[in-house]
């Protein structure tokens, strides 16, 4: 089946979701990662689809075909990312669903998982993900992020993501070429430049403590399965050794050959997952 693209209303913004499988199935949240889309879920969520669920994967607010927030100082943060969470299921009408997320994604998870989509959310993926991260890693991101580099060509474009990306692990040629593809926007002077607002890294500056979660985390009780790129810089093994032993005590996966953060496209991956949610 043929994912759908729509355009929803949530939190008085419009926000980009692919909605693929049947509208009948048990509906999986799959949100992307902080400067990315929700394309990226394309590979899981082809898979999931197929074994019967329904999976949805936003844009945030400021990425892909979603709207750039016109109050970017308040609304680059992960409450307003959970409010958006809170209205994407009203619109579906879903009370019950499963989370996968990718590093923001994983966060906006966490966060709603523990607030107003408390006993909502069912069971919990986190991609490269935890309630610490490691400054060093944060200030990398922030930085090629903040200032995204533009390029004469897309293959230019495809090229820099190959650099910057390195640490999702292998893909093949299509899926960086895919990357490319659908992450690309054009600058009025030709040049073509990642498809996000550069404004969103403004949450680190706005809400400096949004991604410090261990009040929430500790607050969960339901099942978690965090995947940790075995090379990580941002969550590290020490806070992954915490994830263990503290809160909802969960499963930690390190993932061979990857740092932040597995690109979930391959059989290894999409398998972990698929075993975790089954069991929900």
């Amino acid at each position: 089946m043929s994912p759908v693209s729509r355009y929803l209303s949530c939190a008085g913004r419009e926000l980009h979701v692919m909605d693929w499988g049947d509208p009948s199935g048990r509906p999986v949240i799959a949100w992307h990662g902080l400067a990315r889309t929700g394309r990226d879920m394309d590979d899981l969520a082809e898979v999931l689809a197929s074994q019967g669920w329904r999976v949805l994967c936003p844009d945030t607010l400021g990425r892909g075909l979603s709207q750039w927030s016109p109050e970017p100082d308040r609304e680059y943060c992960l409450d307003f990312y959970v409010r958006l969470a809170v209205d994407l299921l009203a619109h579906f009408q879903i009370d019950r669903c499963q989370w996968v997320g990718t590093s923001m994604g994983g966060a906006i998870g966490l966060r709603a998982a523990a607030g107003p989509l408390r006993g909502i959310i069912e069971r919990l993926v986190l991609n490269d993900m935890g309630p610490e991260l490691a400054a060093a890693a944060v200030q990398r991101i922030r930085t090629y992020a903040g200032n995204p580099a533009s390029f004469a060509t897309v293959s230019e474009l495809e090229q820099y993501l190959r650099t910057i990306y390195a640490p999702y692990g292998w893909l093949s040629d299509t899926q960086w070429r895919r990357m490319a593809e659908t992450s690309v926007r054009r600058l009025p002077d030709g040049r073509v430049t990642p498809h996000y607002d550069p404004a969103m890294v403004r949450q680190f500056i706005n809400h400096p403590e949004d991604y410090t979660q261990w009040d929430a985390w500790d607050s969960l009780t339901l099942p978690v399965l965090c995947l940790r790129g075995e090379s990580s810089d941002l969550l590290l093994p020490h806070v992954a050794q915490a994830m263990r032993e503290r809160g909802p005590r969960a499963t930690v996966v390190d993932i061979p050959g990857c740092g932040h953060a597995p690109a979930l496209n391959v059989p290894a991956h999409w398998a972990l997952i698929e075993d975790f949610l089954r069991q929900a």
